[in-house]
């Protein structure tokens, strides 16, 4: 048995004891977002044994990975070959080694700046190999050794938070790096303004990529990212106008934003929590109290990220949720603070049914992952 076999084995058995123990099981890979999340629970199973690149066609733009491959490491990988994760997944590492893994970047579903160009993590999932509640190691996607009748299970994984199963492997849709990129900064733009330039710039046969919207200084400014084919990007620098930023300087600040360490993310008051408001595009200026600084704008305003008090909760639940969104708390007002918000407090009867349903499907013994939704 190889090396890899008896990690899988191992894990395998881990399950099967947790089940018969009813003991819990916390699934972690790198590390990086335990900080997102109601509380932490169970013993930990350390998916990193789990390494490597299964399979790797680049013509056929399909890559096979093992969950616990440092996500750095797949990335690196495809740009030799000139292709990329289109969707930019966040990395979120820290200075204390926790870094992100395949697994963690499936199970989280979190998308980076170009999500609202591109398209989701669950777009880009293919297949993956999982173990069950049951301790059963099942394959869905391509080749399967066996099916749950009526669920697109490869997609079900991502957002799942490793509430339905462990990840072990994933088949991804890779794509080339675009040829060409620009990225214009409008400056003076009130978000009002930002919002209505982008609904209607997202109506034309523009490149457009990625976007935000804060305000620096006194100032609102918008940044538009343009990716593509190079006469389309320049033909759309030319119809939108705005100022060209130096490429080195613009990309630094893409991933400065896809990793929340823009001087925005970082200056919050002293007791506010970083809050993550998934709206329509369409969605108007939210109305904020005094003292509660705007809102950093992405994915053309479908994405807007507020720092507030904890006790504001409810506010920003309830606007969102009249404009037929959702507001979630992802940072706690201290860092390596958890932020004790559950993440499928699913206020819907049918939604929650839902819920219920494929976690009795998946896990029915309840051992993965516990506190990561509401009980």
């Amino acid at each position: 048995m190889s090396a890899m076999d008896s990690s899988l084995h191992q894990m395998l058995e881990r399950v099967r004891a947790a089940v018969g123990d009813a003991a819990p099981l916390r699934i972690r890979g790198g590390g990086s977002k335990d900080f997102h999340g109601m509380r932490l629970q169970g013993d930990v199973l350390d998916m990193r044994a789990l390494q490597g690149i299964v399979s790797y066609e680049p013509s056929e733009l399909v890559v096979t990975v093992r969950a616990g491959t440092p996500l750095h490491e797949l990335e690196a990988a495809l740009a030799e070959r000139g292709q990329c994760l289109a969707f930019e997944p966040p990395h979120f590492a820290t200075a204390q080694g926790d870094v992100a893994t395949v697994g963690g970047m499936v199970a989280a579903g979190w998308s980076g700046p170009a999500r609202a160009g591109v398209g989701a993590v669950r777009d880009f999932v293919l297949g993956v190999e999982i173990i069950n509640g049951k301790a059963e190691l099942l394959r869905f996607g391509g080749t399967v050794m066996k099916n749950v009748a009526g669920y697109d299970v490869s997609r079900l994984m991502a957002g799942s938070w490793g509430t339905l199963g462990v990840i072990t492997e994933v088949s991804l849709k890779v794509l080339p790096v675009a040829p060409a990129e620009a990225t214009l900064r409008f400056a003076g733009i009130s978000q009002a303004d930002a919002l209505q330039r982008l609904n209607q710039w997202g109506g034309q046969p523009l490149p457009l990529n990625a976007s935000r919207w804060l305000e620096e200084g006194a100032a609102g400014m918008l940044y538009v990212r343009l990716r593509g084919a190079a006469a389309a990007v320049e033909a759309a620098c030319q119809k939108m106008g705005g100022e060209r930023m130096e490429s080195a300087q613009a990309a630094i600040d893409w991933i400065a934003c896809r990793e929340q360490q823009l001087p925005w993310f970082q200056q919050p008051r002293l007791g506010d929590c970083l809050w993550r408001l998934s709206v329509p595009p369409t969605a108007p200026v939210q109305p904020l109290p005094a003292g509660i600084a705007p809102p950093l704008v992405e994915w053309h305003g479908a994405l807007r990220w507020v720092h507030a008090p904890r006790s504001m909760g409810p506010q920003l639940k309830a606007w969102a949720q009249s404009v037929g969104g959702s507001a979630t708390l992802f940072r706690a007002e201290i860092a390596d603070q958890m932020s004790a918000e559950p993440l499928f407090d699913v206020k819907n009867a049918a939604l929650q049914r839902i819920h219920a349903q494929l976690k009795q499907a998946f896990d029915p013994a309840g051992i993965f992952n516990p506190g990561r939704t509401v009980e």
